[in-house]
């Protein structure tokens, strides 16, 4: 059995971020007040620093994304790295190329961090365990798996609106057995004391039962929802509603979708999060998502915040280690 993969180096500083598993608070917590120094308000320009001067970060992303390419290829120049984004699918790697060697070709060519999202579980790991001593591997998702920055991110926007976690009950609705970002936001709370974390979905959307230990399954949103501090929408993939609900779109949205009457059952300053893109009419409407108690522009800001801190920590780690 392979043993778990060391992300950590010798210091116990950060060397690669895979997964928020086995991950210690106090660094979380750490990687969370960091993010707080590159935030600011809206207009004014965003700030910056040279922890990754010289540098070069890859984005290798095998799957569509807009929010996390974005927000990592912005993190690393804000950071003063040089940044390049591939769409590994229409590289070397469609044409035959092995996932290591084109991962040998860039090494070559001095990338020092790279951004991996892929739907194949295991390759994020795969890659970390042969690139040379002096390069980092950061996930950008991993199939159902992991999003380990995404739920730093959720953890941030928390923790912004709610001044911590100790006291608090979140829900997750939606396509929760699909859902990377419901994974590690999971992965976040519980090891920063949320109190009470809850799921709502459909039965065929519900994880298996020996996954989100210690969460509170309900197949009803009105009670899933009743109370809660924060309510946070999944996306759902139209090709999958046929599969749960042999209805249709319509259907599910009476079910499970977030409309301000249903909100009202939460606590009245809950505040309602969704990793984006939406899907308007079906897991939440525009009432809401553009609504006083919607923080989901704020998550997009803090996606940025979160991923420079990650940069600048395993860059910070990196010259600790240098002789």
């Amino acid at each position: 059995m392979t043993s778990p993969f060391p992300q950590l180096d010798a210091n116990g500083r950060l060397r690669h971020l895979i997964t928020l598993d086995g991950l210690d608070p106090g660094l979380m917590r750490e990687l969370l007040e960091r993010a707080k120094d590159y935030l600011c308000p809206p207009g004014r320009l965003p700030p910056r620093g040279d922890d990754l001067r010289g540098w070069t970060v890859a984005n290798l992303f095998a799957e569509p994304s807009t929010r996390t390419r974005a927000s990592f290829e912005l993190a690393a120049l804000r950071l003063g790295a040089d940044a390049v984004n591939l769409d590994v699918m229409l590289s070397s790697r469609a044409k035959g190329e092995s996932i290591i060697d084109t991962i040998y070709t860039l090494e070559a060519m001095q990338v020092d961090v790279f951004v991996i999202r892929d739907a194949q579980p295991g390759i994020i790991e795969f890659v970390a365990r042969h690139v040379g001593d002096h390069v980092s591997v950061i996930s950008g998702g991993e199939a159902h798996l992991s999003h380990p920055t995404q739920g730093l991110l959720d953890a941030l926007t928390i923790q912004q609106h709610k001044g911590g976690f100790s006291d608090l009950t979140v829900t997750f609705v939606g396509d929760i057995r699909h859902s990377r970002v419901a994974r590690s936001a999971h992965r976040a709370l519980t090891a920063l004391g949320v109190a009470e974390l809850r799921l709502v979905a459909p039965e065929e959307m519900m994880p298996e039962p020996h996954e989100f230990q210690g969460a509170r399954r309900h197949s009803s949103f009105d009670d899933g929802i009743a109370g809660a501090d924060v309510v946070m929408m999944l996306r759902i993939q139209r090709e999958r509603i046929a599969e749960a609900m042999p209805t249709d779109i319509d259907r599910y949205h009476e079910l499970y979708g977030l409309t301000a009457a249903r909100l009202a059952r939460a606590k009245p300053q809950a505040i309602v999060m969704h990793p984006g893109p939406m899907n308007r009419g079906v897991e939440i409407t525009s009432e809401v998502a553009d609504g006083p108690q919607s923080v989901i522009r704020r998550q997009v800001a803090n996606g940025v915040a979160i991923r420079m801190a990650v940069l600048a920590h395993v860059a910070e780690a990196r010259r600790r280690r240098a002789p």
